[in-house]
């Protein structure tokens, strides 16, 4: 589903050169549940970006479904974002004033759908969460796991084949971290939707298929369930 191939990143500021990523090679599959992780600074989320097509790499290749997208034009990555990725991070990028089905919808109206493609998908998106009683609410006035579950409606409503989640229960209390998380893992079981998780929940990267470990920029770990420390 996803590869990257001697992927490197350097990000430049004030004149300094900082090394994100350095030459890292990655396959995921299609409807693997993998976590990734490590000390803050060990490039977790530019791997994750890099993979979603969100930032650019210094040098290596990228490929979805095997189609190498480090060198498509950004109107063919926002279409690839919106068509197969869906996103969920640790701050809720919420708009408060609007409902809940405005927020979930957005990714339906910048794709174009019709009203009744976007109706039957965001009913469907609010049940997986268990809000379709919350679709008229304002953001504003949920609770903060409630905030999160429709970051996962909004992710979900337009059928990705992929979930990028970026510390998904990082602002969440345990007991309601553990609803998203339960979520999230539901969906990846149940709809085979592929879900890469950043995290530095121990108990969340357990619950995965996979977890992969960087260290300064490097891959120094990919383990699978029932390998050993896993």
């Amino acid at each position: 589903m996803l590869e990257v191939r001697s992927l490197s990143k350097t990000f430049t500021s004030d004149g300094v050169d900082y090394t994100a990523l350095r030459d890292v090679d990655l396959r995921i599959e299609k409807g693997e549940c993998i976590a990734i992780v490590g000390k803050s600074g060990s490039g977790k989320s530019t791997l994750m970006h890099l993979l979603a097509c969100l930032d650019m790499p210094t040098s290596g290749r990228v490929f979805v479904e095997g189609n190498e997208t480090s060198l498509l034009p950004e109107r063919a990555k926002n279409k690839l974002r919106n068509e197969k990725f869906g996103f969920v991070f640790q701050q809720f990028y919420l708009n408060g004033r609007e409902t809940v089905f405005e927020n979930v919808v957005l990714p339906m109206r910048i794709r174009g759908a019709s009203r009744t493609v976007i109706s039957a998908d965001a009913a469907e998106a609010l049940s997986a969460v268990d809000l379709k009683d919350k679709a008229q609410k304002k953001a504003k006035d949920l609770s903060g796991g409630e905030k999160q579950r429709v970051c996962i409606a909004r992710a979900l409503v337009g059928q990705p084949q992929v979930i990028f989640a970026d510390e998904p229960t990082g602002n969440l209390d345990s007991q309601t971290g553990a609803t998203v998380e339960n979520i999230l893992l539901e969906l990846n079981r149940d709809k085979g939707i592929t879900l890469v998780i950043v995290t530095h929940d121990d108990d969340l990267a357990q619950r995965c298929d996979r977890v992969v470990e960087l260290k300064d920029g490097r891959i120094i770990s990919d383990r699978r369930r029932g390998e050993k420390g896993i």
